[in-house]
């Protein structure tokens, strides 16, 4: 019996090279049905490479885990057979991943681990020990359980010292890194973690660390999602130009394999004429031969084996070994995320690192680019127009969670730079995007709602409708945990309460601001200090306390230019300043503090900023008596303002105006949950990028219906921007 079912075996291996997956997996099945016994052991090798068959070439997951199912049953009889064992549990774990049976898969694992932790300590246990491990720190993180997710790491760290494995040492480092920045409770431990990743990774042989692309992917996004949540603008900039370096590289290599493919794919059809001659034959043999050496040599990843188990890790499922970016050895072969959905997440740190600096050309082809890798993923995933989370695949929830997450972090993006640039109508569109994707996906995406709520504060702000501006930045602070976002959305909220200048309104922006900005909470972060002292400095403004305003102001400034390098934020901050020192009749600074501000302005394309610089402008040439100047600048203020008007006129006029700025949450259809219970879970495993920091604060503008700012005894006063 041995004899035929070696010989189904290479029958099913025939008609896989085939691509005929299906009657591959009828000749191995026909092995585990027939009514003739055949030893366990050859029933527990088909039915794992029925299940393997299943897991790489269809969507059949529930198929391939009752085959594995069957499989641990058979081993458990066995007293030998680790190999085996170890097979089946790490499959079988990925299975139950797939479907979202935690439980099970905790299980599974643990099994797993007292299976390695009673066999010899050589290194293929080790190895093992290793595989599992890094699959429980997942399903620990998907529980919210970080401190043992980062437990279960560090043991397999030890493991990678244990058989001295720098790549190993370096996979889990990054891992334990990634949880850290998840968990975001101690900076130290962050620190040590960066350090650790560091130490490591310059102890590998510069020319291996060329080969570990997938590690270097990961350790550098991971450094940049840390310098971007403390706003280290400064050390990121290194991060961004390594990966923008890798990604290129990669994608260049990837199109000589494109072009080498082809020629090989030519030579073959010219080598399949009957009719060729010998002479000929022979040379294109010899080119046949060149070609396939040099793509295998291309190809080839540093932790091949054809023995190559690929779990998932951090949630993904199989893929072509080009389209992965391999993090460990065999048997893990982890990957963080697919190749494609990395270069989206390259795109965006570059516009993320980008925005704030005014780079907004470089910008927008970098969120054309990532959106439009985004899209050509969740068409393959089967999401299209019209497709709702109830229509997904339950193994496809999880990718899809990421790719959309994504998207909704370049949309953002996209309303940031559209709002800096007062492009009104560009950010409408946008918006209206980003609210019809989560209407569709609101599970998934349900981090979401408080970043669009959050949006529409900001567009109902930068088109002059401050009460409902307000509404939403209180909606949106109200549908977050986050400590950070709830700061920054009450900073928002009050600038918004004090553009609209009554004493009822000025009243609850104290409210919203005071208690944050005395208690000093240890999870605000640089970003939103910078967004407290602008509006307790407003604050300060209108009571007529000016020192102090400006003390609180300098030292917002100096945040947001030395960390932040946020250039509309800066330009803000010196517009104010340049109107404290008027107001307390320092002229030359004033009048030097302007001129930066509307040069940042002009270069932002910041037409509510620019109008704003020039009033206070002409207010400052009206004390010196300059009438010249006076009435250079109120020329160059009214044709922006015409410009401005124009613009707005074209936002109001939009059939998304009203839906906006209606003072209504989104209302969704909730679908069933408990066919979601993946997605939700998905989301623990990504990082929030904190990206929020959306367009600084918004103007108020400069037509009749607009209240001043804050009353300064300056002659002509000029109109505040926020």
């Amino acid at each position: 019996m041995e004899a035929v079912a070696e010989g189904l075996w290479g029958l099913a291996d025939h008609h896989e090279k085939s691509g005929e997956i299906g009657k591959a997996v009828k000749c191995l099945e026909a092995i585990c049905q027939s009514h003739v016994s055949f030893l366990p052991i050859i029933e527990v090798k088909t039915r794992l490479r029925v299940a393997t068959l299943l897991l790489k070439h269809t969507h059949n997951v529930n198929h391939a885990k009752n085959h594995l199912e069957r499989s641990q049953l058979l081993l458990k009889t066995t007293p030998s057979c680790f190999e085996l064992k170890c097979r089946t549990f790490s499959l079988l774990s990925q299975c139950y991943h797939l479907v979202g049976a935690i439980p099970p898969q905790k299980n599974i694992l643990f099994k797993a681990l007292e299976l390695t932790a009673s066999a010899s300590q050589e290194v293929a246990v080790k190895l093992w020990s290793c595989n599992f491990n890094s699959q429980l720190a997942n399903v620990l993180i998907i529980e919210g359980d970080y401190p043992s997710s980062i437990s279960a790491l560090q043991a397999g760290y030890v493991s990678a010292t244990e058989i001295s494995y720098p790549d190993l040492q370096m996979f889990f480092s990054t891992a334990i890194l990634h949880v850290h920045l998840m968990q975001w409770e101690d900076e130290n431990l962050i620190a040590q973690a960066i350090n650790q990743c560091n130490v490591i990774w310059e102890s590998i042989d510069p020319n291996r660390r060329g080969q570990l692309l997938g590690l270097l992917f990961y350790n550098e996004l991971l450094h940049m999602f840390y310098r971007l949540r403390i706003c280290d603008y400064k050390n990121a900039a290194q991060h961004v130009d390594k990966l923008d370096a890798a990604m290129k590289a990669d994608l260049q290599k990837m199109q000589q394999v494109q072009q080498l493919t082809s020629e090989l794919n030519a030579l073959n059809q010219s080598l399949s004429r009957p009719d060729l001659p010998s002479r000929e034959r022979s040379a294109l043999s010899g080119r046949q031969t060149q070609l396939q050496e040099r793509l295998t040599r291309m190809t080839e990843s540093s932790f091949t084996s054809k023995d190559s188990l690929e779990p998932a890790y951090f949630g993904n499922e199989r893929r072509a070994l080009g389209d992965k970016l391999v993090l460990a050895p065999p048997p893990i072969d982890g990957e963080w995320l697919p190749k494609s959905a990395v270069y989206a997440l390259v795109d965006l740190m570059a516009v993320i690192f980008g925005r704030p600096k005014g780079l907004f050309k470089d910008c927008a082809k970098r969120i054309q680019s990532g959106m439009q890798i985004i899209q050509d993923e969740l068409v393959k995933l089967g999401i299209t127009d019209g497709a709702t989370e109830v229509d997904l695949r339950h193994s496809a929830i999880w990718m899809a969670g990421v790719y959309l997450m994504l998207l909704m972090q370049f949309l953002e993006n996209k309303v940031a730079v559209e709002l800096t640039r007062s492009e009104f109508v560009e950010a409408q569109e946008a918006l209206m995007q980003m609210k019809s994707w989560f209407v569709r996906f609101p599970t998934i995406l349900q981090a979401s709602e408080s970043i669009i709520e959050m949006l529409r504060g900001q567009y109902a702000h930068s088109v002059g409708c401050y009460s409902e501006a307000a509404f939403h930045y209180v909606e949106a602070a109200k549908l977050t945990v986050s400590k950070p976002m709830q700061a920054m959305c009450n900073a928002y909220a009050a600038v918004s309460y004090f553009c609209i200048g009554d004493a009822e309104s000025s009243s609850q922006a104290l409210d919203l601001i005071g208690p944050i900005y005395l208690m000093k909470d240890p999870f605000i972060g640089v970003r939103e200090e910078a967004g407290l002292h602008f509006a307790y400095g407003l604050l300060l403004m209108r009571q007529q306390d000016f020192q102090d305003a400006r003390n609180r102001l300098a030292k917002g400034l100096q945040i947001a230019h030395n960390q932040m390098g946020n250039l509309q934020l800066v330009s803000q901050y010196l517009t104010i300043l340049g109107n404290l020192a008027l107001a307390l009749h320092d002229t030359v600074q004033a009048r030097e503090i302007l001129r930066s501000s509307l040069t940042l302005a002009k270069k932002l394309s910041d037409i509510p900023t620019q109008i704003w610089v020039l009033s206070v402008l002409t207010a400052l040439y009206q004390q010196l008596g300059e009438k010249g100047n006076e009435m250079e600048n109120d020329e160059y203020r009214k044709k922006k303002l015409d410009e401005l008007e124009k613009r707005l006129a074209d936002a109001y006029s939009s059939i998304h105006h009203i839906e906006l700025i209606d003072k209504v949450k989104l209302e969704v259809q909730q679908f069933h949950e408990a066919d979601i219970m993946r997605a939700t879970a998905g989301q623990s495993v990504t990082v929030n990028l904190d990206i929020p920091e959306s367009i600084g604060l918004s103007t108020p503008l400069p037509h009749p219906s607009s209240a001043r700012l804050v009353d300064l005894d300056i002659g002509r006063r000029g109109k505040k921007k926020v």
